[in-house]
């Protein structure tokens, strides 16, 4: 009787190990997941605030050739 008994919290200690080693393991892979979508949406962030600064130098540059056009004319 006291072997079954032994055998039982056994596998229940190895149950819970492995339960707690699966969480921790799925836990590191989330945050690691997390980390790298974050550095994704910061390097589409700087995207879009560099943008507005390439549409306004379109804007100057395209001025400046209709002004270099209309010298040539």
């Amino acid at each position: 009787m006291k072997g079954e008994i032994l055998i039982a919290l056994l596998s229940l200690v190895g149950t819970l190990f492995g339960t707690l080693g699966g969480i921790l393991t799925a836990s590191k892979l989330t945050n690691y997941r997390l980390a790298q979508l974050e550095k994704k949406v910061d390097r589409h962030n700087s995207f879009g605030e560099r943008i507005p600064l390439i549409e306004e130098k379109l804007k100057v540059i395209n001025h400046r050739l209709n002004d270099l056009e209309e010298v040539s004319k």
